[in-house]
């Protein structure tokens, strides 16, 4: 029996999440067949994409789309929606949903009395829990991508799996983690040799080689980026040590390489005290290994304990990857 969403997130213990959300019915998300190509779907995702960070308090730090799934890594930024006023809650709201002739007459001041106010309120305020939710994010992306597609195949019924898959991401490991998993798919997929020819990808887009295709949203930045604008908005790494980590992590896991692994790693899994063969086989089976929760032992425990939980899957990993 699946978990409910709530006792998989805890936004006050980790703002980051890595999601996927895979096709049913081997449907096509992207990608070409002998019979049809849907690769303008892509442009889909990254059009959808940029409106909902626009709009939601939820950022991207990586993504990758691929043939019938799609990743993301993400940071909800709960204190971003707790300053917005109500006129700008109900500015985003109506790119995406319809105002109800209530809250059109809160904003123009025509409300009938404090009854009305007060309801009114309550109503912008669910919007403001809603707009830095992820199951929220998720709704918004796939449904619109559902129905598109639906319309296209001429069919109709279930595009997605019936949930989207989340992991809680609880330090900077986990982050780092995660993020190379996604950015590393079209490798492992050997769809592609080199981190700047994985099309639609997070890694692709940073690097600026994004020719056909780009998500025209602002992705997370890394620490030191010049257009880092808050110190407590960007991912806690170097993009220098992040570019050298993914470049030989992919040269590291293409199966076409034979021989032994370098068992010198770049600086920074040293400097994080990540065993070289533990951070390898994470990048290649992430979602196999780890199941709700990636981090350290310790972090996964106060995890458990603010969900409530005894336990969780995945300790034995946690604690061999992160000690």
């Amino acid at each position: 029996m699946p978990k409910p969403r709530n006792q998989q997130i805890s936004v006050t213990e980790t703002p980051y999440y890595h999601l996927v959300s895979r096709c049913v019915r081997r449907a096509f998300l992207c990608g070409i067949t002998e019979a049809y190509n849907f690769e303008h779907r892509r442009d889909w995702i990254l059009e959808r994409q940029t409106l909902l960070t626009q709009m939601f308090a939820i950022d991207i730090a990586a993504f990758a789309l691929m043939s019938n799934h799609y990743h993301l890594v993400v940071r909800v930024d709960a204190a971003k929606a707790a300053s917005w006023s109500y006129q700008d809650i109900a500015n985003r709201w109506k790119f995406l949903f319809r105002l109800p002739v209530l809250v059109e007459r809160y904003l123009s001041g025509n409300s009938s009395g404090v009854i009305e106010s007060q309801v009114t309120e309550t109503i912008i305020e669910n919007w403001r829990t809603r707009l830095c939710d992820i199951s929220w994010f998720m709704r918004c992306l796939n449904e619109h991508i559902a129905r598109r597609a639906n319309f296209e195949d001429r069919c109709t019924g279930r595009f997605w799996e019936g949930r989207f898959k989340s992991q809680a991401l609880l330090d900077e490991k986990a982050l780092l983690t995660a993020m190379a998993y996604v950015d590393l798919n079209p490798i492992r997929a050997q769809i592609a040799l080199t981190p700047e020819s994985s099309d639609y990808t997070s890694i692709q887009q940073r690097l600026g080689k994004a020719i056909h295709c780009a998500f025209h949203g602002k992705l997370l930045p890394f620490a030191g980026d010049s257009h880092q604008d808050n110190a407590q908005h960007h991912i806690p790494y170097h993009f220098i040590d992040y570019i050298e980590l993914i470049d030989w992590t992919g040269r590291q896991i293409r199966d076409d390489k034979r021989g032994a692994v370098d068992a010198s790693g770049p600086p920074i899994l040293a400097r994080l005290g990540i065993p070289v063969d533990c951070w390898l086989q994470n990048c290649q089976q992430l979602e196999i290994i780890f199941h709700q929760v990636i981090g350290s032992i310790n972090s996964l425990k106060q995890f458990c304990k603010k969900l409530g939980r005894r336990w969780l899957h995945g300790q034995t990993a946690c604690q061999r990857s992160f000690g």
